[in-house]
């Protein structure tokens, strides 16, 4: 099984892994996606971002805008505007749907705006690692 991957020609600037853990991302008081299905993607020259799975996110409180970026990387993003909690918030997600341009990892994906959202992140203990004593 692969864990992670990686665009041809660009393995030590793009890397893709599944999260152990869970991701909950929230905008005012509502929560707005949440998963235990996260990836993280890593791209050199950026903070790691987290994109959730379609199935994770609640569409209800999004809308989606004509906004659009290129990456050579990942393709053409796609921008959602958030309502909830009597507010909303333009370029509050982003996402890549077209297979061909976008890495397959993150196709049918969410990333939200660090700066606009609270996004808490709860790692999985990893028991392998975790030193256990015996009494």
């Amino acid at each position: 099984m692969q864990t992670s991957s990686a665009i041809s020609g660009y393995a030590e600037r793009l890397a893709i892994e599944p999260f152990a853990g869970t991701v909950t991302v929230r905008f005012s008081d509502a929560i707005v996606a949440a998963t235990e299905r996260a990836k993280v993607l890593r791209e050199e020259g950026h903070e790691p971002v987290f994109y959730i799975p379609f199935e994770d996110i609640y569409f209800d409180l999004f809308e989606k805008t004509s906004t659009t970026s290129e990456s050579p990387l990942k393709g053409t993003a796609s921008y959602w505007r958030v309502h909830a909690v009597g507010a909303s918030s333009d370029n509050f997600m982003w996402t890549y749907e077209t297979p061909d341009a976008a890495p397959q990892a993150i196709v049918r994906h969410g990333a939200f705006d660090a700066e606009k959202a609270r996004i808490d992140v709860d790692a999985a203990e990893d028991k392998r690692h975790t030193p256990h004593f015996t009494e």
